[in-house]
């Protein structure tokens, strides 16, 4: 052999001592040769293609096999040995030469010696030729023949380390054999390796369209590591080429070894050392293999050592987890939400260059010098989207309020906007509803020209809210019961779950709402009353910056359980009825209309002419004017009208005016959508959306709606109403396991909250024991899950996160983001958005972002240059959850 003849090259010393080693390398070669002459054995090709050390291997597994295969039995296939389980009881005898002494051995090999060396030669040539069939048959018989040379090393790695015991100093000296003090290691290494593997099969979490599996996160920080989930030894398999498939086999094998008896188990330890180094084998040069065996097995020892390291920390980070109540990692969707997240790593080319950009982008953010503070003059209140001065200018008409929509910019702003001088964090609920700092929203014409109707007055340091309005200066709690009162059905709390409120001034109505547990999507213009909205946010109440103007309101159809407008000033009975046929198509069949309005109660001959127009306007609707009733203690009255639950008025009509839509006509279309002057139909079919009224609260928010059906299938990959469900029992586990206790939230400061990337409002419903109110997003190119949300009770509006969020700055104390910024990676820069979320939250805000490992980092370091303090990261499987909150730090310059 080749290599025998380098051995013997290094052993040139005259001394006794190497000669004694000598001749134990004859008498290995002698019994090599004798078994060649016996055995119909081939070596297997993967062996002899390898390094110097693989060669050792198999002439030591030779002598091996020859001394303990006494009838000369071919040895067994791997068919075979899979169903003889060879070594399942008797792991072979030690060979004669292992236990024979030095005179012994120098007599043997001198008989033998002359008999081997012609065989030699042949083995030599037989050894090349098989390391070219082996180039050309490695693909196809790789698997097998990796199972045969690790059931063959395996054996030999037993064989050899009994060997060992016998001559430790010899093998210190032996360059070409383990150095001293390796045995232990491998064997400290073997003894841990099962409980690692047991540990990682355990932790892995298979892909299910039936079940969500629900992990956890510790509660100290960890680095983050991509990748950490995976085991070690399907990182190896990866590293080397190998398929999953064949790791997988191998796995199994492991397995079986660890039922075996102990002498079994050492064998399987054996084959996972022989494993690793075969695994590196390929990475070596032939000036490598020249230069010997002891780099080569230097190396192997200390990546060895790295790797038990790593398994040791990946099992003890487990432990942890587990005891810290976290279980064993982060909530892990179904397939079917993994195959997007999949897709997102075999991007397009142009993809992944724009991808490269934007890491460009968020390495100068990196810098410290790209964050300035925007140079609006908005000032301190900027919204982008509704302060685009540009684009303002612009428009060639204004009649239809088109300056008061939303016109974002091209280029979505990197600024970030300033704090108000003196700024303070806000007040927490409920007394925020009664105050606010008045350095945080220092306007006063409101309290200078609604200061009589109680809207909000001046007091020292804050502005107050005595819970007055227009139409119920003597507070809003009275006024609620009043129309209570006008109307039983109405039932607060209990059939009425769900409102919005048009024209909602400081939003007091809805602030107080929440004591007839009911929640009101309180919406006004910006700047129409100074900073009225800005205001109704900084009591903690909900509401946003918007207006009935030329396109549709970003909310479904048929949702609304009732709107209310409390002299609101919009027209409705102008244009055709086009604002109030917008009302019709965001109010559910049955639902209610409060108009409290001066022409339901005055006689001035204006207020006559409009309630003349519009009584003629609601007929044509078909809405019935169920009672209109007086409040005697503000002197206001209120008009309730009943949109129809059937279609039948509808084909009654004699004129056609107002028109019924298009049948293609979407009216769940809601983005940017043009309004029409037309009348959707009401659904009647018992199956779809509509035709019932939904299940009182609170018994909706965990019932799937009716018009969910088992032949439809979910979000998650399961029926529609089995993925509703398991949705909502998700998040109730990561709330009360996780959010509540383990990432460093204190919920008694928080109240106004957005889910950023809301799907059935899992989350929201998991928090309804807690005083918040979520405002649930639905991503326009996600799927349209937003009628879902308000079926089960909540509320929630559409948007784009590509674009600016119609909210003032420093809206929300909490955001939570959900496998949001890997998919906008795919259509938007992420600094922008980053951007955005540091003018939503409030200093002193928290944010959440559970999303791929890789997002994670990237998020992290972007909070962290915007002077964000990050209380966890956590990365695991490949997945990752980051909590961080907002402080008061601004750049010194600007735009």
């Amino acid at each position: 052999m080749a290599f025998g003849r380098g051995r013997g090259n290094k052993r040139t010393s005259t001394s006794s001592y190497a000669s004694t080693i000598t001749m134990v390398i004859f008498v290995a070669l002698c019994v090599f040769g004798v078994w060649m002459l016996s055995s119909n054995s081939v070596i297997p090709p993967q062996i002899t293609q390898g390094s110097t050390r693989a060669a050792v291997a198999e002439t030591e597994r030779s002598d091996v096999s020859a001394s303990s295969n006494g009838n000369d039995e071919p040895e067994p296939t791997k068919q075979e040995s899979d169903e003889q389980q060879a070594f399942e009881d008797n792991p072979g005898k030690l060979p004669d030469d292992a236990v024979k002494s030095e005179d012994e051995q120098r007599k043997s090999a001198k008989e033998k010696s002359e008999t081997t060396s012609s065989k030699t030669q042949t083995q030599e040539t037989q050894q090349n030729n098989d390391d070219k069939i082996s180039e050309e048959k490695e693909k196809d018989n790789g698997k097998e023949n990796q199972t045969v040379q690790e059931s063959e090393e395996g054996q030999m790695k037993k064989v050899v380390k009994e060997f060992e015991k016998e001559q430790k100093q010899q093998r210190d000296e032996d360059a070409g054999t383990q150095p001293k003090g390796t045995q232990g290691q491998e064997q400290g290494q073997g003894k841990e390796q099962p409980d690692v593997e047991q540990g990682n099969k355990q932790g892995q979490e298979p892909d299910s369209n039936t079940d969500v599996t629900f992990t956890d996160a510790t509660k100290q920080e960890q680095p983050m590591e991509t990748g950490q989930g995976e085991t070690s030894e399907t990182s190896k398999n990866e590293e080397n080429g190998q398929p999953e498939e064949q790791n997988s086999g191998n796995e199994e094998t492991g397995q079986q070894n660890e039922e075996k008896t102990t002498a079994s188990e050492e064998n399987g330890k054996g084959e996972k050392s022989m494993k690793d180094e075969n695994g590196q084998q390929e990475e070596h040069t032939t000036a490598e293999e020249e230069s010997g065996n002891k780099e080569e097995e230097s190396t192997s020892k200390d990546e060895n050592m790295e790797q038990q390291e790593e398994r040791k920390d990946e099992k003890k980070h487990e432990q942890g987890s587990e005891a810290s109540g976290f279980g064993s990692g982060i909530p892990k969707e179904s397939a079917e939400s993994q195959k997007s997240w999949k897709s997102q790593a075999t991007e397009s080319k142009d993809e992944k260059q724009r991808q490269t950009s934007e890491s460009n982008t968020v390495e100068r953010i990196m810098d410290g010098n790209a964050w300035v503070l925007c140079n609006a003059t908005a000032g301190t209140d900027y919204i982008p989207c509704l302060d685009n001065e540009e684009a303002i200018m612009k428009l060639r008409s204004r009649r239809h309020f088109e300056h008061r929509e939303r016109h974002c910019p091209e280029d979505p702003p990197t600024c970030l906007v300033p704090l108000p001088e003196g700024y303070k964090e806000a007040i927490k609920w409920p007394e925020s509803r009664d105050k606010i700092w008045y350095h945080n929203v220092p306007h006063t014409k409101l309290a200078e020209v609604k200061g009589h109707q109680n809207w909000v007055k001046v007091t020292g340091e804050f502005l107050t809210f005595p819970g007055g309005g227009t139409q119920f200066i003597h507070g809003a709690l009275h006024y609620i019961d009043f129309l209570q009162q006008s109307l039983k059905n109405i039932a607060w709390g209990k059939r009425t779950r769900v409102i919005l409120d048009v024209g909602c001034g400081v939003a007091s109505f809805g602030g107080f709402l929440f004591e007839r547990d009911v929640i009101a999507m309180s919406l006004a213009p910006k700047d129409e009353h100074e900073a009225q909205v800005q205001f109704a946010l900084e009591r903690k109440i909900p509401a946003i910056s918007a207006v009935m103007g030329s396109k549709r309101l970003p909310f479904p159809s048929r949702v609304f359980d009732l709107i209310h407008c409390a002299r609101c000033r919009v027209p409705w009975h102008n244009e055709g009825g086009m604002l109030l046929l917008e009302l019709n198509r965001m109010l559910r069949p049955g639902g209610y209309f409060v108009w409290s309005a001066t022409p339901v109660y005055q006689k001035l001959e204006e207020d006559v002419q409009i309630w003349k127009e519009m009584s003629a306007l609601t007929k044509s609707l078909c809405w019935e004017l169920v009672t209109i009733n007086k409040d005697k203690l503000n002197g206001i009255g209120a008009a309730i009208y009943q949109k129809p639950a059937t279609n039948d008025c509808y084909e009654k009509r004699k004129h056609n005016k107002p028109p019924l839509c298009k049948n293609n006509d979407d009216a769940n279309a809601a983005w940017y959508v043009p309004l029409q002057a037309c009348m959707h139909k009401v659904p009647t079919n018992v199956v779809e959306r509509g035709s019932k009224w939904p299940v009182n609260w609170p018994r909706r928010l965990q019932t799937p709606p009716y018009w969910l059906n088992s032949s439809q299938m979910g979000i998650y990959g399961k029926p529609a109403p089995r993925d509703f469900t398991t949705d909502y029992e998700h998040w109730k586990h990561v709330v009360s396991k996780v959010y509540m206790n383990e990432i460093g939230i204190s919920w008694s400061n928080v109240r106004n909250v957005m889910d950023m990337r809301a799907v059935y409002g899992g989350f929201a419903a998991a928090l309804k024991d807690l005083q918040v109110w979520v405002m649930n997003v639905v991503n326009i190119n996600s799927p349209d899950t937003l009628p879902i949300i308000y079926e089960r009770g909540l509320f929630g509006i559409y948007h784009d996160w590509c674009e600016s969020f119609s909210t003032y700055p420093r809206s929300y104390d909490l955001l939570h983001a959900d496998h949001l910024f890997s998919k906008l990676r795919t259509r938007c820069n992420l600094v922008p958005v980053m951007a955005e979320v540091d003018r939503i939250v409030r200093p002193g805000g928290k944010l959440i972002v559970r999303d791929e490992s890789n997002v994670i980092r990237e998020v992290e370091n972007m909070l962290k240059s915007l002077h964000w303090d990050v209380h966890l990261t956590f990365s695991k499987h490949q997945e990752g959850i980051l909590s961080a909150q907002k402080g008061f730090w601004r750049p010194e310059t600007s735009q």
